[in-house]
């Protein structure tokens, strides 16, 4: 099975999953006391934002061993990561307002949290257009390394912010050293929402890479007869 195919299953079953979650969510989780209904886009929003911060943390890893090494495929692995980390920073800063509006009475609050989230998507735009920009591909790849790895140091402080500043933004209910904060059935379903980005994350990723491999073959072979 060709890499294309095998992310389209992969994303297919993810969907598939994503879609029974919030069937699940909707129908069989209790609603928050305090936050109604809005609190049940806590299924979508807070997975997302996790593989948003992971994926950079990715894309610098591969950043820094791509330095050291040298392997293209390194260096495409990061191109993939970064484009769907976008897609999953763009989830969370939509969701984020529509989730914080009937709570805090706003669409947005430049506090620590999300204001720190909004700089990590800016770096993301900024990775994606070094990658458009800079015609050679060894030094495109050089500098889009050293901006992965930029963006890899930020996640540690999105995370610590809520602990670091006043803010708005609610602590981590779950990625907490005493433990998730949630009854049994709304961990369940969030533990299930996760396994669903993780999914797409490979999907995505897999897809990205097979069109990355067939663009990097076509320059190859046009080099070879130019």
């Amino acid at each position: 099975m060709s890499l294309v195919r095998r992310g389209r299953w992969i994303t297919l079953v993810a969907l598939v999953l994503l879609a029974g979650v919030y069937v699940r969510a909707l129908a069989f989780t209790p609603i928050e006391r305090l936050q109604g209904p809005a609190q049940k886009i806590f299924y979508l929003h807070v997975p997302a934002a996790i593989w948003t911060e992971a994926a950079m943390i990715l894309v610098g890893l591969a950043g820094i061993f791509f330095l050291f090494l040298g392997d293209p495929r390194l260096d495409r692995f990061a191109e993939a990561s970064a484009e769907v980390g976008t897609v999953f920073a763009t989830i969370v800063l939509t969701t984020g307002p529509i989730w914080g509006k009937p709570i805090w009475g706003t669409w947005w609050t430049w506090d620590a949290r999300l204001t720190s989230t909004l700089f990590l998507f800016f770096l993301y735009l900024g990775y994606l257009l070094v990658r458009g920009a800079v015609r050679d591909p060894g030094l495109r790849a050089r500098y889009a390394a050293v901006l992965g790895i930029c963006g890899m140091c930020l996640v540690p402080f999105i995370h610590l912010s809520v602990y670091l500043f006043r803010t708005l933004h609610p602590q981590p209910i779950i990625l907490k050293p005493s433990g998730p904060s949630l009854p049994d059935s709304m961990l369940v379903t969030w533990l299930f929402s996760l396994l669903a980005f993780t999914l797409l994350y490979v999907g995505f990723v897999t897809q990205r890479y097979a069109v990355s491999l067939a663009r990097d073959a076509r320059e190859t072979a046009a080099a070879q007869h130019g």
